[in-house]
């Protein structure tokens, strides 16, 4: 495989091992620089941009694009897009593509599999063994089952709707709520997340991470879902009240919650920690060989289309012609 060295692309933030790996395979592109060094990098390089490959945290924020001012294309690897300020490059007609769909399935597992450690208790269960107490204190409590739940799911997208489809395994009722209604839809519609809150047993959040997602998840809704509700997030940890999540937990107000995403990532509140009732992963919703492999080579497709075509292969923004 020949390796393309291109002073035209420009790698922005650090990238997930796999796709570092299989970019590195065919391109070799500069790195954007922190600190000291970026202002004098600039002044030498930011003419001959016109596509930035980033991956995630911390993305391509206003300045960054205005920094560079014959940017035409921005290819994250990853389905959101929220560390992107995509209305700057919408302002200037820059494109913007993501990696959807190839990494919807490993979502969905990771919030069933949240969902099922959280009200089944599997981890404090296993915690419990390890520590010796199932020999000295007797039989684990009771949990809560999950086949029959009511689940809401906040965001009926790709991913959502990959949840529903595995819950539905599970007998359980799905309701949902997005922006607008879902054309054709089996499921049940409710018209704002309080309402989706207070008629289901377990919500899960799978919206994109978009900011007027900020805090979509506030204190009324986690109040709505009540002491015997399980919050399930998947999406981006600001879309929750995280600061309201904690109270809440602390002090009873809801029944659990499994956690794959933060605020401040990668802290965590210290208060979470010694909760047997809340689940915590390391955002690890996509973290498998295969889908991440699919996620690197989907949007080095889109890379390769753009230099070629000027087309992407998987737009979020289309490019202005």
């Amino acid at each position: 495989m020949t390796v393309r060295k291109t002073n035209a692309v420009l790698r922005v933030g650090a990238f997930e091992p796999t796709f570092a790996d299989e970019l590195a395979k065919r391109y070799e592109i500069p790195i954007l620089p922190d600190g000291p060094q970026r202002t004098p990098f600039l002044a030498e390089h930011a003419s001959d941009v016109r596509v930035v490959v980033t991956s995630g945290h911390p993305g391509v924020d206003a300045d960054t694009i205005a920094a560079l001012p014959n940017l035409e294309a921005i290819v994250n690897n990853g389905a959101g897009v929220d560390a992107i300020d995509l209305d700057a490059a919408k302002r200037r007609g820059i494109g913007v593509s993501n990696t959807p769909d190839v990494l919807s399935d490993t979502v969905a597992d990771t919030a069933v599999g949240l969902l099922l450690m959280t009200a089944r208790r599997f981890g404090a269960a296993d915690r419990y063994v390890r520590a010796g107490r199932w020999a000295r204190d007797g039989p684990f409590p009771y949990a809560t089952d999950v086949s029959g739940m009511q689940v809401g799911i906040l965001g009926l997208g790709r991913i959502g709707s990959a949840i529903a489809t595995r819950l539905l395994g599970f007998d359980c009722a799905i309701a949902y709520h997005n922006r607008h209604r879902v054309e054709g839809s089996r499921y049940r519609y409710a018209e704002s997340p309080v309402q989706l809150a207070r008629s289901v047993d377990a919500l899960v959040v799978a919206t994109t991470g978009e900011h007027r997602a900020r805090k979509l998840v506030d204190r009324a809704v986690l109040e709505a879902l009540g002491p015997e509700g399980y919050l399930i997030n998947v999406a981006r940890g600001s879309v929750v009240d995280q600061e309201a999540l904690v109270e809440l937990l602390v002090g009873g107000g809801l029944a659990g919650a499994g956690l794959d995403v933060f605020a401040d990532e990668p802290h965590v509140p210290a208060e979470l920690l010694n909760l047997d009732n809340v689940v915590l992963f390391p955002h690890i919703g996509s973290a498998t060989g295969r889908t991440r492999t699919a996620m690197a080579l989907l949007a080095i497709r889109n890379l390769d289309s753009y230099l070629a075509t000027k087309e992407l292969v998987t737009p979020v923004l289309r490019p202005r012609s």
